[in-house]
């Protein structure tokens, strides 16, 4: 055990609150712990009386990755209506001889073949049925600043599908679907849509035994898409980040438009609202939307909040957090991370206890302390949403991304929880019943995980040590 770790599980079982059990509990903790080597932990366990029984760096601050995702749908049931159907309708309109798609901030929609709820192809079918041609299709994503990732994330996650741009107009969750396989004949072959140019380099010699290994990488700006690795007998889906979802929204609006018939003499093109850093706090008077020729229904934006948590959804999440600045202001990051901060203000959480930048948690200057997470959890808890919103976690060994962890065990079933994980960092929030029938919230971080290392077998060990003895 390095002398960082020591130093920090020393303090592992609460003040006078602690019990017998909790001292044996913060023991059996120490040694999973210490298995993990120059790994810093953060755990806080209350009981059902809100008691501290478990704390160990309970105000140390860590990058809580996904975590950050309670923060986010928490403040959107906080500050948004959770309706019969979601108010982000997508439209569209005829201006001139141009066809404009209006984005809303709606995250699902789709223009898949078989999309049944919340289509584009319902927008194109209007416009076929009230011209034949039309000049430019163009991409409006202006009622969000043009802000399409976040201070802090990784621009090497740029080109996939957990870094994709965030924009008011998305279709698709902003992503291009590739499907790599061997060709006839010989060869590799790479299906799905044209949007991006393919450098395909795969390797087409098969070797016995031998799995399918695709990479794939883009500069951020480009619409050159490089494929590498090997290809094995089975087929490989792929899904790329998208630099511009106004762009691709109207591409795809209108390569719908051509198949209903529909002549399209111009080009694709864009509208957005470029950033300004004093729009953030402003309140903006807005203009009257202009009248739509048809709208999406989207379905219930707490079917997306269930969505955001139980995938661990980034994009939803980033448009989450713009839709709820935008009540109060422009639908900037800044403008969204001031509705978090009323809320954790509301739930009594010191300042000093959290930093976000962004909505999904991929940002790396993110910080939470274990006590402000459970704090915040047992706030929620007395929201008249909070159960509606707490039943968007995933359960363990159940659904969402916790499907595979804890099955088998005790807290199969019994642990509804908010995962994390970024390079170096794993997270867990939630609540769990232990033993006793009584429900325990809790807060579990791991930073600094070193290369090749996992922290989550100690982490759910200690989660069911905990559970056995409260």
């Amino acid at each position: 055990m390095t002398m960082v770790l020591a130093w920090m599980l020393a303090g592992a079982v609460a003040g006078p609150a602690a019990t017998d059990d909790a001292a044996e509990a913060g023991t059996a903790i120490r040694a999973m712990l210490a298995a993990v080597p120059n790994t810093r932990f953060g755990l806080v366990v209350t009981d059902a009386a809100g008691v501290e029984r478990i704390a160990i760096a309970p105000d140390d601050r860590f990058v809580p990755a996904s975590n950050t995702k309670i923060l986010t749908t928490a403040a959107a049931y906080a500050t948004l209506p959770m309706t019969d159907h979601d108010r982000a309708a997508t439209g569209i309109r005829i201006e001139g001889r141009n066809v404009v798609l209006h984005g809303a901030g709606d995250a699902r929609l789709s223009g898949a073949r078989d999309c049944v709820v919340d289509c584009l192809a319902t927008l194109a079918d209007a416009v076929a049925r009230r011209t034949r041609v039309v000049a430019d299709v163009i991409g409006d994503d202006s009622l969000f600043p043009d802000q399409r990732w976040s201070p802090g994330m990784g621009w090497n996650n740029i080109p996939t599908r957990s870094g994709t741009g965030v924009s008011a107009l998305t279709v698709d969750d902003n992503e291009l679907v590739l499907t790599v396989s061997r060709a006839p004949g010989g060869g590799v072959r790479v299906d799905g849509p044209d949007y991006y140019r393919i450098d395909n380099r795969i390797d087409n010699r098969i070797a016995s035994g031998s799995r399918t290994a695709i990479a794939y990488d883009r500069m951020p700006g480009s619409d050159r898409l490089r494929l590498w690795g090997s290809i094995g007998p089975a087929p490989e889906q792929i899904r790329v980040g998208i630099d511009d979802p106004a762009h691709f929204a109207a591409w795809t609006l209108a390569r719908l438009l051509r198949e209903r018939g529909v002549r399209v003499t111009g080009t694709v093109g864009t509208r957005h609202r470029p950033y300004r850093s004093t729009d953030d706090g402003a309140v903006v008077a807005r203009p009257s939307a202009p009248p739509m020729l048809a709208t999406t229904q989207p379905a219930p934006l707490s079917d997306d909040v269930a969505i955001t948590n139980k995938r661990s959804q980034n994009l939803h999440a980033e448009l989450l957090l713009r839709r709820a600045g935008a009540v109060a202001g422009t639908g900037s990051i800044a403008d969204g991370v001031r509705q978090v901060a009323t809320m954790m203000a509301a739930a009594g959480v010191p300042r000093t206890a959290w930093d976000v930048s962004d909505g999904s948690g991929m940002s790396t200057y993110n910080r939470i302390t274990p006590r402000a997470m459970v704090r915040l959890l047992q706030w929620i808890d007395r929201q008249p949403w909070g159960t509606a919103w707490h039943a968007t976690l995933p359960v363990a060994g159940v659904d969402g991304t916790l499907a595979r962890r804890f099955r088998g065990t005790a807290l199969a079933g019994k642990l509804s929880a908010k995962t994390g994980s970024l390079s170096g960092t794993s997270a867990l929030a939630g609540t769990m019943r232990a033993a006793s029938g009584q429900v325990l919230t809790f807060a579990f971080y791991a930073n600094d995980i070193p290369e090749g290392v996992s922290a989550t077998p100690a982490m759910d060990a200690a989660l069911l040590a905990v559970a056995a003895r409260f």
